[in-house]
């Protein structure tokens, strides 16, 4: 039993969070990535919009979605569940 929540908490460990990072005039993206194939894409499309939605209410302006990108299945060779998320703040 230890082994399997050990791996489990090795394979979370993995996940990949870029934060927030500029694109240039003023445009942003956030992306969230699984560790794996098997955990399917879950919240991750809900959790980048909730970051990207923080990161404009923090500057008292609202977001504007631009892309939303999602990795498509199989999930297999590398291509995890993703989701990312293109956006602007504006007043």
């Amino acid at each position: 039993m230890k082994q399997i929540l050990c791996s489990c908490l090795l394979l979370g460990a993995c996940a990949a969070n870029s934060g927030v990072v500029p694109m240039g005039q003023e445009s942003f993206m956030v992306s969230r990535q699984a560790a794996t194939g098997f955990s399917g894409s879950g919240t991750l499309k809900a959790d980048a919009l909730r970051e990207a939605n923080d990161f404009c209410s923090h500057q008292n302006e609202s977001m504007q979605i631009v892309n939303v990108v999602e990795a498509q299945p199989p999930y297999i060779f590398g291509n995890f569940p993703k989701a990312e998320i293109q956006f602007k703040c504006q007043k």
